[in-house]
């Protein structure tokens, strides 16, 4: 059996997370799969080839995915196609059930959320409170920082201070709105719980990014 390969750091680690959610419902070639960590996740917006490939090398070698090559079409390179194992669905499904701080950061809050459909109600819930736990705190940083230094920053700095402190209280609203759906959900089953909170249902093979809709508001 493959030995499995630690990722060399968080930033990797979500990666491969990310690799293994898009996969789980289907085959995807290197290309699509870059398109679409890019397009749905902001944190990897900027991912090269040269991080994609290393990081699908690592999970074909932990024997999470297969590889295969398709014969090549005149005036083409080879496609390469990656699958998910059963290995890879159970290591996925370890991966969804965690919920400790590193959950509750920004980057890895998103991509966590963008396969919440994946993710049991309870750990969904832990989830969102870390979240909003974490929000709340910095809010109070933020609000905290701005009495301290009203009188010696510009009128730019102070703006922006507004601008953070705006953004961190419509992300809490947004997270209560969240538990409070998940909770009654947990109640009364039936729709998805973001179904209830005035958006419509998506696709679970179309992550979305959480960060970057909630700057648009």
């Amino acid at each position: 059996m493959p030995r499995p390969t630690r990722p060399p750091s968080r930033r990797a680690a979500l990666l491969e997370f990310a690799i293994l959610g898009l996969l789980h419902d289907g085959a995807l070639h290197g290309y699509e799969l870059r398109k679409r960590l890019t397009t749905a996740l902001g944190i990897f917006r900027a991912l090269s080839y040269g991080s994609l490939y290393p990081a699908l090398r690592a999970l074909v070698a932990a024997g999470h995915i297969t590889e295969t090559t398709e014969p090549p079409v005149q005036g083409r390179r080879p496609r390469i196609t990656y699958e998910l194992t059963a290995e890879g669905k159970e290591h996925f499904q370890d991966l969804v059930t965690a919920s400790g701080p590193d959950a509750w950061d920004d980057d890895d809050f998103d991509v966590r959320f963008a396969f919440f459909s994946r993710t049991q109600q309870e750990v969904r819930l832990r989830i969102l409170e870390g979240r909003r736990s974490r929000l709340e705190e910095r809010l109070a940083n933020i609000r905290e920082a701005s009495v301290r230094n009203r009188e010696r920053l510009d009128g730019y700095t102070m703006a922006l201070q507004q601008h953070g402190e705006e953004r961190a209280e419509r992300e809490v609203r947004w997270l209560e709105e969240l538990i409070s759906a998940e909770r009654r959900a947990a109640l009364d089953p039936g729709p998805a719980a973001y179904d209830t909170v005035g958006e419509p249902r998506r696709s679970s093979t179309t992550p979305v990014n959480k960060t970057q809709q909630r700057n648009k508001e």
